[in-house]
């Protein structure tokens, strides 16, 4: 079982991305690094980057910090499906 935990930064995210219209749950980030359909591990290395599509044109992205078995989420954010091909 992943042991994940957020940052106050990735907590903060929430409310930022909700005054910009976008809304996200724990609950999505959670599914997004337990059941991705891309991983990312090259990119921001040592960071892990989990994606999973939330719609036709878009993906959201967890960026994750893996510390032993637990799962630092470090940051997340809603992206165009085709800059993450």
């Amino acid at each position: 079982m992943k042991v994940i935990y957020f940052t106050r930064h990735a907590e903060q995210k929430f409310s930022v991305l909700l005054e910009h219209g976008v809304k996200f749950s724990k609950e999505q980030v959670i599914a997004t690094v337990k059941n991705p359909n891309k991983v990312d591990r090259e990119t921001r290395k040592p960071l892990v980057i989990y994606q999973r599509n939330l719609t036709e044109t878009h993906v959201i992205r967890v960026v994750v910090k893996i510390e032993a078995k637990r799962f630092k989420v470090i940051t997340f954010y809603p992206g165009r499906k085709y800059q993450y091909a």
